[in-house]
């Protein structure tokens, strides 16, 4: 059927038609902007988020990249990296100021991202894989909670991991096998994750675990823990050896 198509699009006739539709839609949604009152969007960098770019860039390439290959090479931890990323405010830039982060807007922090992936993406991905933990932390969290485990995160360069993928269940959380059961003022957590980034060095874990009942909506039948990683019975298995993004 893609091939049709494809073939399809080769023909004059086609190509002016598709074309003229082209610019009637460009011409409709020019016509709705400019009779609704709606502001124009704008693309470019702030005179901050400029700064971010060029200090990430930069970092990416005195500090990442001479360091890259030997880190795929040995699979060990960036660590040196991540202190010195965590002391230029290139970790956790999304953390709420309140709670001791920049605070910083969702194209900010891509900025940075960005940047430090075209350094390494392995790296990059240990720099920022505790935004995965931090993330439902900061939505649904309370005031003391996101005081404890946030603000730490800003003090000292600490790991947190995102505990949701399963051995049989891979990302399909739906399918998750973990459960949590209330024990008085506390739960009983049972269950195994794999395929945790940074599991072996984090300071706490953001762990999904099924909470609701066999017949359960998969909506209402999870609830998300924050777990540190002294708690008695949390068990860290051998580091898996990846194809990339070691």
């Amino acid at each position: 059927y893609m091939g049709t198509l494809e073939s399809f699009s080769r023909t004059p006739m086609l190509a002016a038609t598709r074309a003229r539709v082209a610019t009637t839609a460009v011409q409709a949604a020019r016509r709705a902007l400019s009779t609704s009152g709606a502001s124009r969007i704008d693309f470019a960098l702030t005179d901050e988020q400029r700064q971010l770019d060029e200090l990430s860039k930069k970092f990416a390439a005195e500090k990442i990249i001479p360091v890259a290959a030997e880190h795929d090479r040995t699979g060990e931890y960036p660590w040196a990296v991540i202190k010195e990323a965590h002391a230029l405010g290139m970790m956790n830039a999304h953390i709420p100021q309140e709670y001791g982060g920049l605070g910083l807007s969702s194209v900010s922090s891509c900025i940075i991202t960005e940047n430090l992936a075209y350094g390494c993406s392995g790296i990059g991905t240990a720099i920022e894989g505790p935004a995965l933990a931090e993330a439902p932390i900061i939505v649904g969290a309370n005031h003391e909670q996101k005081k404890k485990y946030l603000g730490r995160m800003t003090e000292e360069p600490l790991i947190a991991a995102y505990a949701v993928s399963e051995p049989g269940a891979g990302s399909d959380v739906a399918g998750a096998k973990t459960t949590a059961v209330q024990k008085g003022d506390h739960f009983v957590i049972n269950g195994s994750k794999t395929w945790i980034t940074g599991a072996g060095y984090a300071n706490w874990f953001f762990v999904m675990a099924r909470t609701g009942g066999p017949g359960e909506k998969t909506g209402k039948a999870f609830t998300g823990f924050i777990v540190d990683a002294n708690t008695p019975g949390l068990r860290v298995g051998k580091k898996l050896n990846m194809m990339g993004q070691r």
